[in-house]
């Protein structure tokens, strides 16, 4: 089936797909293309996340497009919309590398030389992340400039819910940890970490670290000294709940040294 040289964002979200480009450029000359375009292929076919991740879906196209020697304004938009979802630099580097072999030196060129202003802002960190964003459900969120002063590195903080429980996504960059702190209180109290992405370390004092993976649980007590963050080499992310109790507050301690942390790798 053709496609369309401009449609709408594309989303993770089925019921937000929507494409209005075909009946934009073709719904007085050809009504019925124009309509199996916007509905069907991109109301229909794309919106079908559950059985075909938008990225998924992202790198069939592309490769469709550039093995039939489409390098037009139409790879452009859906090398734009690979990015959107999810494919980074290295990844499409390596795409294009293969479809190479399989569909023409030439073709890869061309799709190449687009490819490289589509990516060129990104490096490797920003690859690095984009990758991360990948491999969890919850949003990294806008970076955690309240703590900062409590943290080594860059942390990022998302609200998931602020209704019964308050949660929230905490993220941190490769080598991020937070300060020693306590979370103090009179009865109950502390908090429960659960891990979602990413490799990282929680450490109470006088204890060894235990390394952190996707599914860990951490349950910290009240008036425990600890702290938490990502491994050297790995972003992490875990869901931060406060447990309920009385006379609750933090305590805000010394950082953990880069001469602690670093040792941490060599266990």
């Amino acid at each position: 089936m053709a496609h369309s040289q401009n449609p709408t964002r594309l989303t993770d979200k089925p019921s937000d797909i929507r494409q209005t480009a075909g009946m934009a450029q073709l719904g007085d000359f050809a009504p019925k293309f124009a309509q199996l375009n916007d509905d069907v292929l991109f109301g229909e076919v794309w919106s079908r996340t559950d059985r075909l991740s938008l990225r998924d879906r992202s790198i069939v196209t592309v490769t469709s497009l550039v093995s039939s020697g489409i390098i037009d304004s139409s790879l452009t938009y859906h090398l734009q919309e690979a990015k959107k979802n999810g494919v980074t630099r290295t990844e499409i580097a390596e795409i294009l590398t293969q479809v190479a072999f399989y569909a023409g030196w030439p073709k890869a060129w061309g799709a190449f030389r687009q490819a490289t202003e589509v990516w060129k802002d990104d490096n490797d960190a920003t690859d690095a992340r984009r990758k991360f964003e990948q491999e969890m459900i919850f949003p990294i969120g806008s970076p955690n400039d309240a703590y900062a002063q409590y943290f080594i590195g860059q942390s990022y903080l998302a609200p998931i819910s602020s209704e019964q429980i308050g949660i929230a996504n905490v993220t941190f960059e490769p080598g991020c940890r937070n300060n020693w702190h306590i979370h103090h209180a009179t009865e109950g109290g502390g908090q429960l970490l659960v891990c979602v992405a990413g490799e990282g370390w929680y450490q109470e004092w006088g204890k060894p670290a235990r390394k952190l993976c996707p599914g860990d649980v951490v349950n910290i007590p009240a008036n425990v000294k600890h702290w938490h963050g990502a491994t050297a080499d790995s972003w992490f992310a875990h869901l931060a709940m406060s447990v309920d109790g009385k006379d609750t507050s933090n305590e805000w301690l010394e950082p953990v040294t880069d001469e602690a942390y670093s040792k941490l790798s060599e266990e």
